[in-house]
């Protein structure tokens, strides 16, 4: 745990949003991206926080740069990686740069989303069209539009999509869509999700036994299921500046609470299920920033949140099979490993609420 990066939510890295049409044999492709992280150089691929880069730096120096000023290192960016963006309509598309448009300065802690307006004519015969998202780029949302039935997926750096099709009909079956959407939660939780994994380690080490565990898990799930949905149908809306640092907050309480409590408290499931709501929301933000399938809302909920499940699962599993299994009876097991895990959650989590508040 101490090897974990230390921002656990202010300089995230988002995936990518790839908007495509066609009209008149010109296919118009618009990417909104946090463009600092590519400029930087940072690898993107299985990261979930620039400050875990040695290029962490230079990203926090671009991310404070004006439109004027870094536009032009966006376009040398571009004109070397945008080759790598491979577009085949039976033959190569050449893309082309049209605009840039970078948002003012705001929060420097949080993302900022550019956007880059890309051009490529296709062949006269084409009727189909395959996306490769380069290595190194994380994770990019790829959503058609302006026609019946679109197709939404989603592609990992280096990854080619399956073949589209220009008038439609791409759409995936529930089945397609609910697997599409299932890594995208177990992602969020495992490598990238470090304050949800936490929060489960922080359940975890208050008792090793299964029946006390799964009675928080379980809360803890039903809790973040309600606000997960509400969140990704738009029907509760809660501000992130809000959520987060409360979110750290549900860190440091478990971490405490595991320091002074030997037993689990009959008050604590409702503490959890309180708790819950507020990763629900959490997760509602990850999954509004991918967009969700007009006609397959509900697969794509059921994959999303089944994902995070197995990831909350593997990250109790780990922590059992590497502790619990092996030391959990042990008389000195809580005095030598309960309690100095706890300290070191509660102390990366209050640094978490300290930074998403006052930095």
């Amino acid at each position: 745990m101490l090897c974990l990066p230390m921002s656990g939510g202010a300089h995230e890295i988002t995936p990518t949003i790839a908007d495509f049409d066609v009209s008149d044999g010109q296919l118009r492709l618009l990417l909104r991206l946090n463009i600092e992280a590519f400029v930087a150089g940072i690898d993107l691929d299985d990261r979930s926080d620039t400050n875990s880069s040695e290029r962490s730096a230079d990203y926090d120096l671009l991310r404070n740069m004006s439109q004027d000023e870094l536009e032009p290192m966006v376009r040398l960016f571009v004109e070397d990686w945008l080759p790598t963006v491979q577009v085949e309509a039976g033959d190569p598309v050449l893309l082309q740069l049209q605009k840039i448009t970078i948002p003012q300065v705001g929060d420097a802690s949080l993302p900022r989303s550019s956007v880059l307006e890309l051009s490529g004519s296709l062949p006269g015969s084409a009727l189909y069209l395959n996306v490769t998202w380069p290595e190194r780029s994380g994770a990019v949302v790829l959503r058609q539009n302006a026609v019946p039935e679109p197709y939404t997926g989603y592609l990992l750096g280096g990854v080619r999509s399956p073949a589209i099709s220009l008038n439609g009909g791409a759409v995936q079956s529930g089945w397609e869509v609910f697997q599409s959407y299932l890594p995208v939660g177990f992602d969020h939780i495992l490598p990238k999700g470090l304050d949800h994994i936490l929060f489960v380690l922080g359940l975890f080490f208050l008792s090793t036994r299964l029946r006390p565990l799964l009675w928080q898990v379980t809360t803890f799930t039903l809790a973040h299921s309600i606000t997960l949905a509400l969140g990704a149908l738009g029907l509760v809306s809660v501000n992130t500046a809000l959520v987060e640092p409360l979110i750290a907050a549900s860190i440091v309480f478990v971490a405490v609470e595991n320091i002074f409590s030997r037993r689990l408290h009959l008050w604590r499931p409702v503490v959890v299920f309180a708790f819950g709501l507020l990763h629900g929301l959490g997760f509602a933000t990850v999954l509004g920033e991918f967009g969700l399938p007009q006609n397959q809302v509900v697969p794509a909920l059921l994959g999303f949140n089944v994902g995070v499940e197995l990831g909350q699962l593997a990250v109790i599993a780990l922590a059992y099979g590497t502790l619990g299994y092996w030391f959990g009876t042990h008389p000195k097991y809580r005095g030598r490993v309960a309690i100095p895990a706890s300290v070191t959650i509660a102390l990366i989590g209050s640094y978490w609420f300290y930074e998403r508040v006052f930095l």
